[in-house]
C-alpha cells in the first residue's frame, strides 16, 4: 500500500503538531507546507518535505491525498477550508461551537460539487469529547453532562491579555474548582454557575513603567473572556514567564452522571479525561487520525463533509477491522 500524501496548511504550532503525528504513523507521508510567511524562512523536520505559497495551493492537486488546515477559528478556517475543499480532500479543528452547522453546511456544498471529502471539527473539543457526549447520553437519557477544562493554557485568552495597552507578554490558564469538580463526580448533580465551575490565572509581564492596576482592571473585567470568572493576575519578569511558562498543556473531563432503576435508586457516572502536555502535538494526533478516515472514505467513493459523529472508529485505526476484532477479544 502506498502511504497517504499528507499535506499542511500553515505551519504555527498546530502546523507542526500535525507534522510530529504524520512522521510517527507508518501510512502516512508529509509531501509539502504550504505557508502565509516568506517559505525561505519555514523550515520542516523532515528532510523532503517541500515549502510552497499559500498562494500555490491549486498547483499541487496531484501531489496531495489530504490537506490538513492548520488555521485559527475566527477568521482562518471558515473561508479556508471551503476553498480547499474546492481543491483537496480535507481536514480541519474549527472549534467555534455555535457555528459549526453553518461550517459544515458551507464545506459540505463545496466538496459535494467538487467531489471530495471534508472532516470538520476534529480535535478533543470539539472532537474526542464529542464522542464521549454522545456515548454517554445514548447509554444514561436521564441524567446530566458536565464539562471541565483544565488546568491548562487557553492560547485565545493569553491572546486577548497580550493586546492590552502595556502587557508585552502574557499566559493564562484555565483551572477547574476542585470542590465543583468533586461534586460532580459524586453524582450529586449539582448547578453550577460559570463562576463556580473555573478559575482563571494570568501570568502577565508589563511593560516598564506600564500601569499595572489599570492593566489588572482590564483583565478581570473584560468581557466574554474574564468577567464571568474569579481570575486572578500576576505580574512576572519575561525571563520567568520563559522559563515556567514555555509549554502548552490543556486537557479536562467530560461527565456525564445519571441514575437507573425503577425509582432512580442507582446513581452512574461517566467520565472521560485528558491530561495534554502538548495542546497542538495532541489536536495534531487527532487531526491525523481523521486523515486517515477521510481518505478511506474518498477512496470508497464517498463525497461530501463529515464530523467526528460520521465516522465509523474502525476508520481511524491503521489496522484492519479484522485485527481491531481480534485485538477487542
Amino acid at each position: 500500500m502506498n502511504p497517504i500524501r499528507i499535506g499542511i496548511l500553515g505551519y504555527g504550532n498546530l502546523g507542526r503538531g500535525i507534522e510530529l503525528a504524520v512522521a510517527a504513523n507508518d501510512d502516512m507521508e508529509l509531501v509539502g507546507v504550504f505557508t502565509r510567511r516568506d517559505p525561505a524562512t519555514v523550515h520542516p523536520l523532515g528532510e523532503n518535505v517541500a515549502v510552497w505559497p499559500a498562494t500555490e495551493l491549486a498547483a499541487h492537486t496531484d501531489d496531495i491525498d489530504v490537506l490538513m488546515l492548520a488555521g485559527g477559528s475566527a477568521t482562518d478556517l471558515p473561508e479556508q477550508t471551503p476553498a480547499a475543499a474546492a481543491l483537496y480532500n480535507v481536514v480541519d479543528s474549527f472549534d467555534t461551537h455555535a457555528n459549526i452547522p453553518a461550517h459544515f453546511a458551507a464545506v459540505d456544498a463545496v466538496a459535494r460539487e467538487t467531489g471530495h471529502v471534508a472532516v470538520i471539527s476534529v480535535g478533543w473539543d470539539p472532537g474526542m469529547f464529542s464522542v464521549s457526549r454522545v456515548y454517554a447520553n445514548a447509554i444514561m437519557p436521564n441524567g446530566a453532562d458536565y464539562t471541565f477544562w483544565g488546568r491548562g493554557v487557553s492560547q485565545g485568552h493569553s491572546d486577548a491579555i497580550r493586546r492590552i495597552p502595556g502587557v508585552v507578554d502574557a499566559r493564562q490558564y484555565t483551572v477547574p474548582v476542585p470542590e465543583a469538580l468533586e461534586a460532580v463526580r459524586s453524582g450529586a448533580n449539582p448547578e453550577l454557575t460559570t463562576r463556580q465551575k473555573h478559575t482563571r490565572e494570568c501570568f502577565v509581564v508589563a511593560e516598564e513603567g506600564a500601569d499595572t492596576a489599570a492593566i489588572e482592571e482590564a483583565i478581570v473585567t473584560m468581557p466574554n473572556y474574564f468577567a464571568d470568572y474569579d481570575t486572578t493576575v500576576t505580574f512576572i519578569s519575561q525571563e520567568e514567564l520563559d522559563r515556567d511558562h514555555a509549554g502548552i498543556p490543556h486537557g479536562g473531563s467530560v461527565i456525564r452522571t445519571g441514575t437507573t432503576g425503577a425509582a432512580g435508586e442507582n446513581t452512574h457516572v461517566i467520565e472521560y479525561s485528558l491530561k495534554l502536555d502538548s495542546n497542538p502535538e495532541f489536536t495534531g494526533s487527532v487531526l491525523v487520525a481523521c486523515a486517515r478516515a477521510c481518505w478511506r472514505m474518498a477512496c470508497a467513493g464517498e463525497t461530501g463533509c463529515r464530523t467526528i459523529f460520521d465516522i465509523a472508529p474502525a476508520l481511524l485505526s491503521p489496522m484492519t477491522p479484522e485485527e481491531l476484532r481480534a485485538k477487542m477479544l
